[in-house]
């Protein structure tokens, strides 16, 4: 894969495609970023990605994210001030500056606000992340997976608090995290585990955004542009057909549900998929089609736009696709963390490409 070294404004939109994809439904919209984004580059010109291999042993780097309900930061948008009082934080905790920043999540928002947040800090983006996707809690990373204690979390809020947390473990930092996020309204800018690069290596998925771009460039111009993503993603597509129900509920900085597709010009057959942020698994009859830590998309069948979990609407055409997740998420501390187990569904991981026979 040809890595990007920067991202101006003609890969700005294929960012943005790319990461809506990997968000698996969550992570956030991508629209209001992109807009944003754009007008950064605009004003300061296109921001320099940089691989792990650019960077001396000792740089420090900021994952950064969004943290709370789609439902919520759809519609409170942040600020621009909250990034500062982060870094300022970040910066007196760790005794240093930073030299970079990274996306602790590819998918979603997540993925494309960094551009605006590296862009007003005057910083590069580190070509890689945390997740290879969206997860919905704080302690579902590639850092933790490999081992790396949660030295800090810090949560910067629309009203101007700044909450410098250092948990014990991951699991902790997801429930202190989280309610800071509540009580800030629901949504907020989190720094988590800043890590030197040297501590990086080995511990983040490298290579996410140049992923993301050439994902989201893959249906430019296709003449079938879901097929174009499904054989980008080598995918399966679990079922193409029209959203007849929606349950959607907010609440503990989450948003939680369900959406059942009906097939259409097929046997009548029904799916259900699962939702806390992101998909999370992708049921027929009681059977198991696609879980976690496997990545779950639902696009627009036309189009193959993804379309967030805040976004899905009654009678929209979608489809469904599945597919691995990076290997990581696979090892034995990798389904712990973010297994169907960890989500409470009393159910044992199988990878989506050996699950059934009636998927394509």
């Amino acid at each position: 894969m040809q890595r990007v070294h920067e991202i101006d404004l003609e890969t700005l939109d294929a960012l943005g495609r790319g990461c809506a994809v990997l968000g698996t439904g969550g992570g956030g919209d991508v629209a209001a970023p992109l807009i944003a984004a754009a007008h950064a580059i605009r004003t300061r010109g296109p921001v320099p990605i940089v691989q792990l291999s650019d960077l001396p042993n000792d740089a420090l780097i900021a994952p950064l994210s969004g943290i709370g309900a789609p439902t919520v930061s759809v519609e409170m948008l942040p600020g621009q001030s909250e990034v500062h009082r982060l870094r300022e934080a970040a910066e007196r905790f760790m005794g240093g500056p930073l030299s970079a920043v990274m996306s602790s999540e590819i998918g979603g928002s997540n993925g494309v606000e960094p551009l605006l947040w590296a862009s007003l800090l005057g910083l590069p983006i580190v070509d890689a992340d945390g997740m290879g996707r969206a997860f919905p809690e704080v302690q579902m990373v590639s850092m933790n997976v490999a081992g790396l204690p949660v030295n800090v979390v810090i949560v910067a809020d629309l009203a101007g608090n700044v909450t410098t947390i250092q948990p014990i473990d991951g699991d902790w930092s997801e429930r202190i995290a989280r309610a800071a996020c509540v009580a800030g309204g629901a949504s907020a800018l989190m720094a988590d585990y800043i890590l030197t690069a040297e501590q990086a290596r080995g511990a983040v998925i490298e290579g996410s955004v140049s992923h993301a771009v050439h994902l989201g460039q893959s249906t430019v111009g296709a003449a079938d542009p879901l097929e174009a993503l499904r054989s980008e993603l080598d995918a399966r597509v679990l079922i193409s057909g029209k959203i007849v129900d929606i349950e959607r509920r907010t609440g503990g900085g989450f948003v939680r549900g369900s959406v059942v597709v009906e097939e259409i010009g097929g046997a009548g057959r029904l799916t259900r998929v699962e939702i806390q942020n992101e998909n999370l698994a992708v049921f027929e009859d009681g059977e198991v089609l696609a879980s976690v830590p496997d990545l779950i998309s639902v696009v627009d069948t036309q189009t193959a736009s993804a379309i967030s979990t805040e976004s899905l609407r009654y009678g929209q055409r979608v489809s469904v696709l599945a597919w691995p997740c990076h290997p990581l998420w696979r090892t034995d501390r990798g389904l712990t963390i973010a297994g169907p187990r960890a989500f409470g569904y009393a159910i044992d991981y199988v990878p989506v490409e050996k699950i059934g026979s009636s998927v394509v």
